[in-house]
């Protein structure tokens, strides 16, 4: 791995039903080459926005890959577009990095009834299509990092509703960490907290109530942001425990 550091930028910080901000994407760029972790639609849009707010240059073609923790809507909706895309417009086909949990589904429970038939003119036969064709599918393994250009990738186990994954992805000598969706789960942080930067979610339900992250040590909030959060947040009020990742921001990690 290169020590050309780490920088993060924040497509979308909300969660599914907010009403002021996309839904919770990140890139991260390290020596030139750019993950992106989820895929909410519409991923270009909010890929341009950010990149016109932050003052760097992202779209498809700068992807090396994409990891998807799981599969509700506000973190994959955006998948048949960015394969579409790069399949028609690039002539590509991007990795793309799950759990095998996640990748179960991918296919036939997400993808499948929009991608799965494909005309290629006009009175010619309809050609069936795989996921394979749009995308290079790679397992992450729980076990050991997956490597995918600078990035190593590390996987664990939420607690949610369907199977997800948190993340912890290193390159240019970094290290952050990414909760994705979840309980709350000390466990998890602990895991986490490994990193140089963690981005934790907080939010209703099955996920992570912001007064437990507020109760964590100071030196565990202080290298923590805050995503995936409600429209009712008072986010200038949450920073005084936990700094919110800003929409369109983009730090070094």
């Amino acid at each position: 791995m290169s020590d050309d550091g780490l920088r993060l930028l924040a497509l979308g910080t909300g969660d599914a039903f907010s009403a002021r901000w996309y839904s919770t994407c990140v890139a991260l760029e390290s020596g030139g080459q750019w993950l992106l972790i989820d895929c909410p639609h519409p991923i270009r849009k909010m890929m341009a926005e950010a990149s016109q707010t932050a003052g760097v240059a992202l779209d498809v073609d700068g992807l090396v890959g994409v990891v998807v923790t799981h599969l509700h809507a506000d973190h994959a909706s955006g998948l048949e577009g960015l394969g579409y895309f790069a399949f028609f417009v690039l002539g590509r086909r991007l990795p793309l990095l799950c759990h095998p949990a996640v990748a179960a589904r991918l296919w036939e429970g997400h993808l499948a009834a929009g991608m799965e038939q494909l005309l290629p003119a006009v009175g010619e036969p309809v050609r069936e299509m795989h996921l394979q064709d749009y995308f290079q599918p790679q397992s992450l393994d729980e076990a050991a990092p997956v490597e995918l250009g600078p990035f190593a990738i590390e996987c664990r186990r939420t607690i949610h509703h369907i199977p997800t994954t948190a993340l912890r992805v290193r390159a240019g000598g970094r290290t952050l960490g990414h909760s994705a969706d979840t309980a709350y789960d000390p466990a998890l942080i602990a895991w986490l907290s490994q990193a140089d930067l963690v981005l934790h979610e907080t939010n209703y339900g099955v996920h992570t109530p912001f007064a437990d992250l507020a109760a964590l040590p100071a030196a565990t909030r202080a290298r923590m942001r805050l995503i995936h959060y409600p429209d009712q947040l008072d986010l200038e009020e949450a920073a005084r425990a936990i700094v919110p990742l800003r929409q369109g921001e983009l730090i070094q990690v």
